[in-house]
């Protein structure tokens, strides 16, 4: 079996309501997809995270080294490519584009032998997860205390028993926009929060101590991916388990964060760290060092059929009769392209996603979806 074609989609949906997060205003959403085709006739689905032009251009650089490949020789491929630009990629888009690759090309050796990605690569170990309510962003139209009490409520009302809120904002806003919350959902449900990487040290430790009270499961990006000090100061100096890692790519990118301990909490994103390859290794040296690994999820189908196979294969942090299970993103936010790219197998009900069973990743792709979202 060869690879016979490589192409990439860049599909892009403006938002109805534009909402901020820490560093910016979003007004759309937008899909990197790959599909690797062979000549057995099997296709296979990818998906990178990050900027999108950024990622298509770093795909249609490594196309012409993937065709006539191997689509089965899938460890090799990632060596080939990741050393070949390593000088220049070894983070960011090229990183994104290989991690779309190989998820392709999972998906396309699942259907080869006819078993999910999970099942090729040991596992499951679970075949269900809880899902976490990512949301709570700002938005420009009504009141800041009252958007987030309506939002925390509809989530509650889905059956979430964790969510996860914006940051970053200002400490004082901040710090009354938790209470709010935690307020809102009582101290039954896990609240989570994202500063995504807009504070400095002194200020992540200020609004950790000024919400304190609030029982807070983790502070996560509290400062810039960079800072390995800041995370280890924040880590050092306040109580709440420091989360990161979305920005982060590689084992090798993980490696040094893991060594010295920086994160209580690390979050690989499937779609960019390395794709199904570089993840396991990842969650295993991870596992190795007994820190927590729950995968970062930000995209369409795909990436959330990748991360569900990815978690149904995370060892628990340790072994124990009631342990503490990984967690899936669930994006809340509103995503034109995910949503009529999404079928009713892959949402969680009632808190709970399930892990699919079909081969590859269980996911089909309705072309005429692609189409209409597809810009050049």
């Amino acid at each position: 079996m060869k690879i016979t074609d490589v192409r990439t989609y860049l599909l892009e949906s403006p938002l109805q309501r534009p909402f901020a997060y820490s560093r910016g205003w979003a007004d759309r959403r937008s899909a990197v997809l790959v599909e690797i085709s062979t000549d057995d006739g099997l296709i296979g689905w990818g998906e990178a995270f990050g900027p999108g032009r950024m990622a298509i251009g770093a795909l249609k650089l490594v196309r012409p080294l993937l065709i006539g490949a191997d689509p089965l020789a899938i460890e090799k491929i990632w060596d080939d490519l990741y050393g070949r630009f390593r000088d220049h990629g070894s983070k960011g888009p090229l990183i994104d584009a290989l991690s779309a690759i190989d998820i392709a090309l999972w998906d396309i050796k699942g259907k080869h032998f006819k078993l999910p990605v999970h099942r090729l690569m040991g596992g499951p170990l679970r075949t269900s997860v809880p899902a976490y309510a990512s949301g709570l962003f700002r938005y420009r139209d009504g009141d800041i205390e009252t958007n987030l009490v309506k939002e925390a409520e509809r989530h509650l009302a889905r059956g979430f028993r964790a969510m996860k809120m914006k940051v970053g904002f200002g400490v004082e806003a901040d710090a009354k926009a938790v209470k709010t919350v935690r307020k809102t959902i009582g101290s039954d449900i896990s609240l989570m929060i994202d500063a995504n990487g807009a504070y400095d040290a002194v200020n992540a430790i200020r609004l950790a101590h000024r919400i304190d009270d609030c029982d807070v499961a983790w502070f996560e990006e509290p400062v810039p991916p960079e800072d390995i000090e800041g995370y280890l100061e924040v880590k050092a100096r306040q109580p709440i388990p420091v989360a990161g890692g979305e920005a982060e790519f590689t084992r090798f990118g993980f490696r040094d964060i893991l060594a010295r301990r920086a994160m209580d909490i690390i979050q690989p994103d499937i779609c960019a760290a390395g794709g199904f390859s570089e993840c396991k290794k990842i969650a295993d040296m991870a596992h190795a060092f007994g820190i927590r690994c729950s995968p970062h999820t930000w995209g369409t189908a795909i990436a959330i059929s990748a991360s569900l196979h990815w978690l149904a294969l995370l060892p628990n942090t340790t072994s124990a009769l009631y342990p503490i299970p990984p967690l899936l993103e669930w994006d809340c936010t509103e995503h034109g392209i995910r949503d009529a790219l999404l079928t009713d197998a892959l949402r969680p009900v009632d808190g709970v996603a399930k892990i699919p069973e079909a081969p590859g990743l269980g996911v089909e792709i309705d072309r005429e979806v692609v189409r209409k979202f597809e810009i050049q």
